[in-house]
């Protein structure tokens, strides 16, 4: 079996909901069955609900039985208890890829190490062992009941993709978002895809904090809400020296349920989400931990980015029409 193959399969599902899931952290999984054929690809996609390797082990149910009863099904502990009573021997010989150790311990989810265990599963490729002591221990759970684990595949790239969970466990995590073009300019109007944005608006619906610069605010007199995802509408820091300078007509300061402050420095806890332009991007950039690139296909006269910054390049991918490319700045 090429297991760094099946563990990018895992690493690349993970990315699509990378800091959706906050507090949890990114996870991806993979299941062949005994003979070594792929029966699903799977990732986590939001805290409290099933674990990515419930989520693979529910498609590749569905794909070996032909019951689809459990298709759709987002209710972890259901998953859990059904997969149990129904799976049979289905799942023996068959091999499970996770980025992350499987969890030992029953929190809002029953443990995934309980099920690899009682599914019957022959082999457990992980690619990093779980830093919260709270929910390690899945490895040698697994190994105590004959399972043959595999670690450290792939174990670089999926510490990189567990990198906002230890950050923010820790204290804070701040990733700034910049939307642009082809050509580099980010202003004149929408620039993302409407996938991106909806993407954009569930981010800001697990955030601690949105930030803004006050200049953004000035210009573009913003709502910043969760229209096109639904979520709570994000709690906003307002950043500017001159906190008496700050239109408090603007439309973001009357959203329900939100509150809003006016502060000169990011907030200290938690998942921070920066959204601005090239002027924000330069007083923060020994700041953020990450940048996320949006990138439209389209090119259009403008305003761009001029500083000086090298960064490193964690990964990259489609959403929608555009490109995302996350990046790490060298200071981080």
């Amino acid at each position: 079996m090429d297991h760094p193959f099946y563990m990018r399969l895992a690493l690349d599902a993970a990315w699509r909901f990378q800091l959706l899931t906050y507090p949890n952290p990114a996870v991806g999984a993979v299941v062949l069955d005994k003979h070594g054929a792929l029966l699903a690809v799977s990732a986590h996609e939001r805290a409290g609900g099933p674990h990515a390797e419930v989520r693979a082990v529910r498609d590749a149910y569905a794909r070996l039985s032909g019951d689809e009863s459990l298709n759709g099904c987002e209710e972890a502990l259901r998953l859990h208890e059904a997969l149990r009573q129904k799976a049979g021997r289905l799942f023996e010989g068959a091999t499970i890829y996770v980025t992350l150790e499987p969890c030992a311990h029953t929190g809002r989810t029953p443990p995934c190490a309980g099920l690899i265990e009682a599914l019957g599963f022959k082999r457990a490729v992980i690619g990093t062992r779980d830093p919260n002591p709270q929910a390690a221990g899945g490895i040698e759970r697994l190994k105590a009941v004959g399972i043959e684990v595999i670690e450290g595949v792939e174990k670089e790239a999926c510490e990189r993709l567990l990198e906002p969970f230890v950050r923010w466990r820790a204290g804070r995590f701040v990733l700034f978002k910049l939307a642009q073009r082809l050509n580099g300019t980010v202003d004149g109007g929408t620039i993302s895809s409407e996938a991106s944005r909806r993407w954009v608006h569930r981010l800001r619906g697990v955030a601690d904090r949105l930030v803004i610069g006050a200049r953004t605010v000035r210009t573009d007199r913003p709502l910043l809400d969760c229209r096109l995802s639904g979520d709570r509408p994000p709690n906003v820091t307002i950043l500017s020296r001159r906190r008496e300078t700050v239109d408090r007509s603007i439309p973001l300061f009357f959203v329900p349920g939100r509150e809003v402050e006016i502060a000169d420095r990011l907030p200290e806890k938690g998942l921070i989400l920066v959204e601005g332009g090239p002027a924000l991007l330069k007083s923060l950039e020994e700041t953020y931990d990450w940048l996320l690139l949006f990138i439209a296909p389209r090119l259009k006269e403008g305003l761009g980015y001029n500083g000086t910054q090298e960064l490193i390049k964690l990964h990259q991918s489609a959403l929608g029409e555009d490109i995302t490319v996350w990046l790490k700045a060298k200071h981080g």
